[in-house]
């Protein structure tokens, strides 16, 4: 999980301490996983609908540290 996605963890309270730091749960990082990519296909798909190229949804992957 990178740091975006542990600091947009951390304002919704999820994760526990463990050694003095916040845990996740895998399957946390993985659903927020799934929303980045629906969504940055999502603009993707809109992009090409109306024959507008754009790099937004590659953009917001990276932003989060999703590979392609």
């Amino acid at each position: 999980m990178n740091d975006r996605m542990k600091e947009l963890a951390a304002k919704s309270n999820f994760g526990h301490m463990e050694n003095g730091e916040v845990v996740y749960d895998h399957r946390l990082e993985k659903f927020a996983e799934l929303i980045i990519r629906d969504c940055a296909d999502l603009v993707d798909t809109l992009n090409e609908a109306y024959e507008a190229p754009s790099t937004a949804g590659k953009f917001i992957k990276n932003h989060f540290g999703i590979k392609e």
